[in-house]
Parts: C-alpha cells; sequence; structure tokens
C-alpha cells in the first residue's frame, strides 16, 4: 500500500504558517478562509487584504467587481473591512494606481512574493504583532 504524504502547509510572506483571512465571508480560492493558492490557483488569490472603498471602487473599474452579491458562486459580495484574499496581480494593479488595500502579512501566501516584493507589501501592512509591547 502506498502513503500519500500531504503537501507541506503554505506558509506566509513572513515565512510562518499561514494564518487563516477571513470566515464572513469565507474567502479563499478554496473558499476555506485561508489565502491558500495550492497549484490550482492560477489567478494566484494570495494577498489577504482588507477591502476599502477606494479599492473596491478600483475594482469595478477594471472590471472585478467585488461588491455585487453572485448567489450562485455563494459570494454576498464584499463591504469595506471585509478580509478577502484578492488575486495577487490585482492588489499589484491597485497598488500602482494609488489605491491598494491594507495587507495582513499573516495571513498573506508566500505566492504572492512570486508579483509582488515584500517591501511593497510591508508599505500597507496591518498586522498587530501577538507581543503589542515594542508597538509602546
Amino acid at each position: 500500500m502506498v502513503r500519500m504524504i500531504d503537501p507541506a502547509p503554505e506558509r506566509n510572506v513572513l515565512g510562518e504558517p499561514l494564518e487563516p483571512c477571513g470566515t464572513d465571508p469565507v474567502t479563499g480560492f478554496h473558499r476555506d478562509g485561508t489565502c491558500a493558492c495550492g497549484d490550482d490557483d492560477l489567478g494566484l488569490h494570495a494577498v489577504c487584504a482588507v477591502v476599502t472603498e477606494e479599492f473596491l471602487a478600483h475594482q469595478r473599474t477594471v472590471g472585478n467587481d467585488l461588491t455585487s452579491p453572485m448567489p450562485v458562486y455563494g459570494f454576498p459580495g464584499l463591504h469595506p473591512g471585509d478580509r478577502w484574499c484578492v488575486v495577487a496581480a490585482r492588489w499589484l494593479q491597485a497598488y500602482h494606481d494609488g489605491v491598494a488595500a491594507p495587507v495582513v502579512l499573516a495571513s498573506t501566501s508566500e505566492r504572492a512574493l512570486e508579483l509582488i516584493p515584500l517591501s511593497v507589501l510591508r508599505e500597507h501592512a496591518v498586522d498587530v504583532p501577538p507581543d503589542v509591547s515594542a508597538l509602546l
């Protein structure tokens, strides 16, 4: 009997285990709440973004309407403040257009680094470290 070995869990852009991005609404290419891409996600839904009104409006103008519900896909439509696994190329496009959404680094797949430098993601990071004493 051949035993299948699970592939290593995906890591975030900081080299740590990938943390969940959002469950209300449930996000992720695999709709598991994480920005894990695996081999199937050719679009790289890798960036855990906290969407803003400006980001959502920008996405509409480039043909990526994230606000309209699509019940057939179980998609309720996004509102400012929702966390969503965004396609890396779309996030980078918004960055270049000056409307990048904030990013949760701990929940952003390392695969995002295939398109976006870590320094650019850090510019928009909104993570709160487990030990907040360094912020005081």
